[in-house]
């Protein structure tokens, strides 16, 4: 049975800020509701050995399949509505698929209905046919980002266009997924107690690296912050390199810039990760 999650889809109109908060949402409703699936103790497991992370990480982990089509509008003609899907399937754990499913689908918006009266992308569909303008279009995409025999890190990303808008508008959302409880994590789950101030100051820190990089920010950089400050955010993904932190579009920078990364090396997040998310 799909897990059930009530969040607020943003709309056509949410505001970077809305929609920011319903990723927030999303990412502690999956934790709170996989948590029921949990095997267990872990013993104290590596979730990223040190021996690995030189290693193609995709060549190990939950076995994934594709699910990839396109689809026009039942019966229209001319100019018609789109929805395309490059998701993916994990056959040895239905259960997150059918959360990748949900997640997607509760990260769109097409009106201003709440809450949104779909939860996974079928019935999305269904409700998009009778809703979207001629050349409406949304895409739906899921990606493993790192894959590990313990921790399995998935990008979800979903764009949207409306007719008449100047461009589209996409989202993306991480979930790091225990493979051996079989849960989502959230940042409580990786961070040592009382150690999320740290937390914000490594990312504070790579933000600097990431402005230092910037030619818009180097240009006027006392501009370029009262336009577009630093954001907290625990959009997170554990990977091979360092934990990602990922924005979208308007939060960090203009339109332009498309959904800034920025990378906190493992090495200053010691005494911040547990150890257990630290290679070793």
């Amino acid at each position: 049975m799909t897990p059930h999650i009530t969040l607020r889809a943003a709309s056509r109109h949410a505001s970077p800020a809305l929609r920011l908060a319903a990723r927030t949402a999303l990412t502690l409703a999956c934790a709170v509701v996989l948590a029921a699936c949990a095997s267990g103790p872990r013993d104290n497991i590596t979730l990223i050995p040190a021996d690995q992370i030189a290693q193609e990480s995709s060549k190990e982990g939950l076995f994934t399949q594709p699910l990839k089509y396109k689809r026009s509008k039942p019966d229209c003609k001319g100019e018609c509505p789109q929805i395309e899907v490059d998701s993916l399937v994990f056959p040895g754990v239905p259960i997150l698929t059918e959360l990748v499913d949900h997640a997607l689908a509760v990260m769109t918006g097409t009106g201003t209905e709440q809450p949104q009266p779909y939860g996974t992308i079928q019935e999305y569909e269904q409700y998009f046919w009778q809703t979207a303008a001629a050349r409406d279009s949304t895409v739906f995409s899921a990606k493993a980002r790192y894959r590990s025999q313990h921790l399995t890190v998935i990008e979800l990303n979903t764009w949207q266009y409306f007719t008449g808008a100047a461009h589209g508008i996409s989202a993306t959302q991480f979930l790091n997924w225990d493979n051996n409880a079989r849960k989502v994590l959230g940042m409580a789950d990786i961070l040592q107690p009382g150690a999320h101030d740290r937390y914000v100051q490594a990312l504070q820190a790579a933000h600097r690296r990431w402005l230092a990089t910037n030619p818009d920010a180097q240009r006027d950089p006392a501009g370029y912050d009262r336009l577009w400050p630093f954001q907290l955010s625990e959009n997170f993904a554990l990977t091979d390199t360092g934990l990602v932190v990922k924005y979208d579009s308007y939060q960090l920078a203009p339109y332009s810039h498309g959904q800034p990364e920025l990378t906190i090396p493992y090495s200053e997040l010691q005494g911040v990760l547990k150890a257990d998310y630290l290679p070793g």
